[in-house]
């Protein structure tokens, strides 16, 4: 059985992402707002992708000097995700 996540996103274009974590697998990953074609391509490299494996090769990644970025949040999304 999945779980459904929403996550408000902090210091990046994208307002929320949405996804569902099933058996520690990342799925259904959404992006509300953002650059539509880069947070349609991270959501589509993420579908399946073992939730903390993400967190480990998205976290810290930078936009532009912001200190995050989307995958990042995503990554932050996650990591709290699996924290609970």
């Amino acid at each position: 059985m999945s779980e459904k996540f929403t996550y408000k996103t902090r210091g990046v274009c994208s307002r929320s992402i949405t996804f569902e974590l099933e058996e520690g697998k990342l799925h259904n990953v959404r992006f509300e707002g953002g650059c539509h074609g880069n947070t349609q391509g991270l959501a589509a490299l993420a579908e399946g992708m073992d939730a903390s494996d993400l967190v480990k090769r998205l976290e810290g990644t930078d936009c532009r000097g912001r200190g995050t970025s989307c995958p990042d949040q995503l990554a932050k999304a996650v990591k709290e995700a699996l924290a609970q």
